[in-house]
C-alpha cells in the first residue's frame, strides 16, 4: 500500500527534475566529462524529446533517470523521489522503458515477455497475469494469435510493439523511449508514432524520448531539449528550438534532411 500511495509527485511538481548533473567516464588513458551542470525539468503530461550529437549522453541520461546508472554528482528526482531510490524499490511500477532494439528475451514468447515484470512481483495469480498481458498485447496493436510467437518470428515493428506492451504492463505514469522508430520502414514508423500518440493521450502518460528521426520528433514532441556543450542549451517548443542560434541546431533541423520534417511542423498546431 505504501508503494501505491506515492506513485505520482505532488500536484504541481515536475515528473522529472535534474539539477546540476555531472556525468563522467574514466578510461585507462583519461577521464572525460559528458554532462556538466546539466539542468532539465519534465512536466507532467508532456512529450519531451532529447536530441543532440553523438557522444552528448542522451541514452546515458535515460539510464540515469531509470536508476540504472549513477551520475558523478548532481541530483535526479523522478516522480518526486531520487532516481536511485526508485530503482532500489523497483522502478517498473513507476517508469516504463522501451529500449532501442526492444530487448525482448529470446527464449520467452511474446506474452511471456510482456508478463515478465508482473511475474517478478510474485504476488499475482498466473491467470490474472496472463489476462493483464493479453490486454496490453492488444492495446499496442498485436493480435491474440501473436501471444505465443517467439521474438525471432516477429517483424521489427512487432518487436517494438511487444516491447512497448512490456514497458506499459505496470501502468507506469512515466515512459522512456530510446529511438522508438529506429530500424522501422516508413509505414511501420508512421503506425508506431500513431500508436504512441494515442497511448500518450489515453493513458495520461508523461514521455521522455530520444530520437534522431525528425518526422517522429515533430509529430510527438511538446518540447525538445537539445544537448550540446555538455548541457541542455535550449528546452522549448519545437518552433522556438529551431529559432535558437547554435551550429548543431542549424545542421540538425535546417539541413537538407530536415526539409521534409519542416513541412510536417506546419501541419501540427501544437508544434507551431
Amino acid at each position: 500500500m505504501e508503494e501505491a500511495e506515492s506513485v505520482l509527485p505532488a500536484e504541481g511538481e515536475p515528473m522529472v527534475e535534474i539539477r546540476k548533473l555531472w556525468t563522467e567516464f574514466t578510461t585507462p588513458d583519461r577521464r572525460f566529462t559528458v554532462h556538466q551542470d546539466l539542468d532539465l525539468t519534465v512536466e507532467r503530461g508532456e512529450v519531451m524529446s532529447l536530441v543532440g550529437g553523438s557522444g552528448t549522453g542522451k541514452t546515458v541520461l535515460l539510464r540515469q533517470i531509470l536508476g540504472l546508472e549513477t551520475p558523478a554528482r548532481g541530483e535526479i528526482l523522478v516522480l518526486g523521489k531520487p532516481a536511485e531510490r526508485l530503482s532500489q524499490k523497483g522502478a517498473a511500477s513507476r517508469v516504463g522503458m522501451l529500449f532501442q532494439h526492444g530487448a525482448l528475451f529470446s527464449a520467452f514468447s511474446v506474452l511471456e515477455n510482456i508478463a515478465f515484470p508482473l511475474r517478478e512481483l510474485r504476488s499475482l495469480p498466473p491467470a490474472l497475469i496472463r489476462e493483464a498481458a493479453m490486454v496490453k498485447l492488444q492495446m499496442v496493436g498485436l493480435k491474440p494469435d501473436d501471444a505465443d510467437k517467439m521474438p525471432a518470428d516477429l517483424s521489427g515493428g512487432m518487436i517494438k510493439r511487444a516491447a512497448l506492451a512490456r514497458a506499459l504492463i505496470m501502468d507506469p505514469p512515466l515512459l522512456l523511449l530510446d529511438e522508438p522508430t529506429a530500424g522501422l520502414d516508413p509505414e511501420s514508423s508512421d503506425g508506431f508514432v500513431t500508436l504512441l500518440r494515442s497511448l500518450h493521450r489515453d493513458m495520461a502518460l508523461t514521455v521522455i524520448m530520444v530520437t534522431h528521426d525528425l518526422d517522429t520528433l515533430f509529430e510527438l514532441s511538446t518540447r525538445i531539449a537539445v544537448l550540446a556543450d555538455k548541457r541542455v542549451i535550449v528546452n522549448a517548443a519545437p518552433k522556438d528550438v529551431i529559432a535558437f542560434q547554435h551550429p548543431f541546431i542549424h545542421d540538425f533541423f535546417l539541413g537538407e534532411r530536415g526539409q521534409r520534417a519542416m513541412e510536417l511542423l506546419r501541419e501540427y498546431p501544437f508544434a507551431v
